[in-house]
């Protein structure tokens, strides 16, 4: 009889200074193993140790306070992270930017992918995701702080092709979890809201040698997980942690229809249609869902970003047409009812959920139509950042993977921000109060979305704002329609810092059905 049950204070005690730790989950406490990395805090705090960790992670992790990344987040403890996305850690994001910590910043899906790369042993990940980006090593090479300085990715020719190598790294340590272990330590997700990368972490610690725990909410008897529910494989497992109150996620203990095992209704308050069809709430966001969403065709593979372009989704819904198209998450999941807010990347009563390795390999290989972004900052030349915004790590997560790979992108964003007002009823919009920061910006800081690069691969790129729809062309933005209510001049040209490309006549951007 095999025996993999330690408490979470002994597995803290395992973890080794200088160990590379690869670490599962998701903003809002998705597949985070919460009470596995407060125990390493408690250890550091007591007795000074680990120290040196350096942390590999390829969403967002925490609650934007205490828990997830946010407790790793000490001088000494960790020496290095590489993170898909940062927002949810200010105190992590805090050492990197006063130079306590070497931070780097990978795409989610390359960084997903690169795990399973390590663990099947081969020359890391070949992939064009990236390239004209600040990961490009022509670039940034995805440092994001002058201490930063090793080498993540390189460039290589393969047929006359330029591409980009992620360069492998042992995994010392995965921080996983899961919902039930058996005795053998098979692991199942069964009530988790997606798998992400569990598997892959696994099989790249224990392929590099290193080990693999596991927390999970309770125990099972030999035999009682179907094989086909097990998605880490004991095999692979040298420790499991029962914590019995874990949480699906922060806000909430459980609900079975985010975690794919309960159909029917929503038990989430029902957007009313009016209010989103018609945009007669005084909404801008609104207008841009509205006007972003008549970009939709029937049967289009999908995908909606983090923020404004939750209300694209929020209007499909509202309009019941959600089976006219095939909705996507990067974290692996299809259909349902998308969450936003703290609970982006859930969806309840899902019709699929994979892992999001594979979730990434059909957005590479060109499988999705359509996706809705957002953007932080957009130059003259198509380029968008929304990896690094004044000054501060925010990392892109699956941001990369999905606008480079997509057959159109439509970025979805206020022209400002920072006290911006408006006055939108009546079939029009006007602009009460100008915002402090202009995001259309004649230079972007960092590169996260190459314009150059979408040209090249044939990419329909638009960006739709509350005032006007502008379109990448190979001269630059093109300004294509203007809102009803909106002054070219006053309201549009002289908000931006470069001058868009002009030509034949401006159309009137949609503001309501039947415009």
């Amino acid at each position: 009889m095999r025996n993999k049950v330690i408490d979470v204070q002994e597995a803290a005690a395992m973890v080794p200074d200088g160990a590379t730790m690869g670490v599962l989950g998701g903003g809002g406490g998705l597949v985070e193993p919460d009470a596995l990395l407060a125990a390493i805090e408690e250890r550091f705090l007591a007795s000074g140790g680990p120290v040196g960790l350096r942390v590999v992670h390829a969403l967002g992790l925490g609650d934007r306070d205490r828990r997830g990344l946010n407790r790793l987040a000490y001088e000494g403890l960790v020496r290095k992270v590489i993170g898909g996305h940062w927002i949810w850690s200010p105190r992590m994001q805090a050492l990197a930017r006063e130079e306590k910590i070497e931070a780097y910043v990978l795409p989610s899906g390359v960084t997903s992918q690169l795990m399973r790369e390590i663990g099947a042993g081969r020359p890391g990940l070949i992939t064009h995701v990236g390239l004209g980006t600040f990961v490009d090593p022509r670039q940034d090479g995805g440092r994001m702080n002058r201490s930063a300085q090793d080498t993540l990715v390189e460039l290589i020719e393969i047929e006359g092709r330029t591409l980009l190598r992620y360069l492998p790294f042992p995994v010392d340590l995965a921080a996983l979890r899961g919902s039930y272990a058996d005795a053998d330590g098979n692991v199942s997700m069964e009530e988790e809201p997606a798998n992400l990368e569990a598997f892959a972490l696994a099989l790249a610690a224990h392929n590099s040698g290193g080990k693999v725990f596991v927390q999970v909410r309770g125990l099972v008897e030999r035999g009682q997980i179907p094989a086909r529910q097990v998605r880490i494989p004991g095999a692979l497992v040298d420790a499991v942690v029962v914590v019995p109150d874990q949480r699906q996620c922060h806000a909430f203990f459980y609900d079975p229809a985010i975690s794919g095992q309960k159909g029917g209704e929503t038990a989430e308050e029902e957007v009313q249609a009016d209010e989103q069809e018609g945009v007669a709430a005084s909404d801008a966001r609104a207008v841009i869902a509205y006007r972003a969403a008549r970009e939709l065709y029937e049967n289009a593979v999908i995908n909606f970003g983090f923020g404004i372009p939750d209300g694209v989704a929020k209007l499909v819904a509202a309009r019941g047409e959600t089976d006219r198209y095939y909705q996507t998450i990067e974290h692996g999941t299809y259909g349902g009812e998308l969450l936003d807010g703290a609970l982006f990347g859930f969806a309840r009563n899902a019709s699929c959920m994979i892992d999001s390795p594979s979730q990434f390999d059909l957005y590479s290989g060109g499988g999705l139509d359509i996706a809705f972004l957002g953007f932080g900052e957009m130059d003259r030349t198509g380029n968008v950042n929304v990896s690094r915004l004044g000054g501060v790590t925010v990392g892109p997560g699956g941001f990369m993977d999905i606008a480079q790979n997509a057959r159109k992108v439509v970025f979805c964003g206020t022209m400002e921000a920072k006290g911006v007002a408006y006055e939108v009823g009546g079939g029009r919009i006007g602009i009460r109060r100008y915002g402090q920061v202009r995001k259309m910006v004649e230079d972007v800081d960092q590169i996260t979305f190459s314009g150059r690069q979408a040209m090249a691969a044939g990419q329909e790129v638009i960006c739709v704002t509350e005032r006007a729809v502008f379109e990448l062309t190979p001269e630059g933005m093109r300004l294509r329609e203007v809102a009803p209510g909106i002054d070219v001049q006053a309201d549009v040209l002289d908000r931006m810092d470069f001058a868009p490309v002009i030509c034949g006549e401006i159309a009137v951007m949609p503001m309501a059905a039947g415009d």
